[in-house]
């Protein structure tokens, strides 16, 4: 399999790290985004996106003419779906991209080839790639076609895209071989044979249980709140139980996967996803929970003083230490407090302080550093437990994430 061509469609935070590890394995890859400028990026050696050593993956593959990006795809031997699977309004699950990104390749597939969807997806996408192939002339018959779902961290894509076990579930059983052969040529982690409904499920599944726990966490959070009760403390003591392990609350949920994915299965599971809906609704209401305190603690603020209170956002990303913005709650956050309070700043120092970012109410959210943040703030709200943020020594805190704990 060493020397046979690879088409990956969709260059994000899932399949330009695919395509850079591919080129870097030996493997001549084609890599597909509809996103002139990102194309342009990649043919440079160059990275859009931030991620640890996926720079020096992707100078190594591009300037050994392994990896070549574009705005079309090219026949090739495996065909690799990564694109987007976000949400319309009302939670509804929106695959168009993985439509688009199916009829894109049909006039390029061919006998023998595998196509494997990894964007995150409802139960049943990979039948639809199936489908779509079929409605545009080709014959499914003679092709391998599977599902398996990117399970990875950002900050750590690189090295889990190898080390992690995969699953593997094609529309039938050769489907299935076929395509665990293809990935035990890159993947040291065990690759696990199933059927492509089964895959979907899994990758959901994954995401859904670890909302449920956060939503436990950010629940208990609240309580807490309410009781006066340290809740750092509270979990650490309840955490030296040995069948014990509470997760740590935060100001919501984010993320490409888990603020998404179970909204997939609740869905199509309707009223049976009880505790998998009333956990999405948990972890979104932590979110404006978190907004009503701040606003609250400005007000109590403004009336001691005679003064608007200034306010320092620190962090926006959606989780420690990325510059990942998809989802984030404390951006959204930020917003709201830019839009509905006179006088707030924001930090996120994983991403340029040239950045800005528009929000609801047309105001320009900008970025300072966070020492000139701490430094002039009435009230800093920790957001985000980056690690610049831990230590600092500041008397006049909200900490929603236990950054300094």
């Amino acid at each position: 399999m060493q020397n046979e061509k690879i088409c990956v469609v969709g260059l994000g935070y899932i399949g330009l790290p695919t395509a850079a590890l591919l080129a870097n394995r030996g493997y001549e890859v084609h890599g597909v985004d509809v996103v002139h400028s990102t194309v342009d990026t990649i043919n440079r050696g160059e990275i859009h996106i931030a991620e640890p050593e996926l720079d020096t993956f992707v100078k190594s593959a591009v300037n050994s003419g392994k990896l070549k990006a574009d705005t079309k795809p090219t026949e090739a031997d495996v065909f690799i779906i990564a694109v987007p699977t976000p949400f319309h309004d009302g939670f509804v699950p929106n695959i168009d991209y993985v439509v688009s990104a199916t009829k894109s390749i049909a006039p390029y597939v061919k006998e023998g080839n595998i196509v494997i969807l990894e964007s995150t997806s409802p139960v049943g996408t990979t039948d639809k790639v199936e489908e779509v192939l079929k409605e545009n002339g080709v014959d499914t018959s003679k092709l391998y076609i599977a599902h398996c779902p990117e399970r990875v961290l950002p900050g750590q894509i690189m090295r889990e895209l190898v080390e992690n076990d995969r699953i593997v579930g094609g529309t039938t059983p050769e489907a299935t071989q076929k395509t665990v052969e293809f990935y035990k040529t890159f993947v040291r982690g065990e690759v696990l044979s199933t059927d492509a409904k089964t895959a979907e499920m899994a990758k959901l599944t994954e995401n859904s249980f670890r909302d449920v726990n956060i939503a436990f966490a950010n629940e208990l959070s609240m309580l807490c709140d309410k009781f006066n009760i340290d809740v750092w403390e509270l979990i650490s003591l309840a955490n030296r139980h040995p069948r014990v392990n509470i997760l740590q609350p935060g100001a919501g949920v984010g993320g490409h996967c888990i603020a998404v994915d179970p909204w997939f299965i609740v869905h199509a599971g309707g009223e049976d996803a009880k505790i998998i809906r009333t956990a999405r609704e948990v972890n979104t209401y932590k979110t404006e929970w978190v907004i009503e305190k701040i606003k609250n603690s400005a007000l109590e603020f403004e009336k001691e003083n005679g003064r608007t209170a200034k306010v320092a956002c620190m962090g926006l990303a959606f989780k420690p230490n990325i510059d990942d913005l998809r989802e984030s709650p404390a951006l959204y956050i930020a917003k709201r407090l830019t839009d509905e309070l006179n006088d707030v700043v924001c930090v996120e120092p994983n991403i340029s302080i040239d950045a800005e970012f528009k929000t609801q109410g047309s105001k320009v959210l900008s970025l300072i550093d966070y020492q000139e943040a701490i430094k002039d703030a009435d009230i800093v709200v920790f957001l985000v437990a980056h690690d610049e943020f831990k230590d600092l020594k500041v008397s006049n805190s909200l900490d929603f994430c236990g950054v300094l704990e």
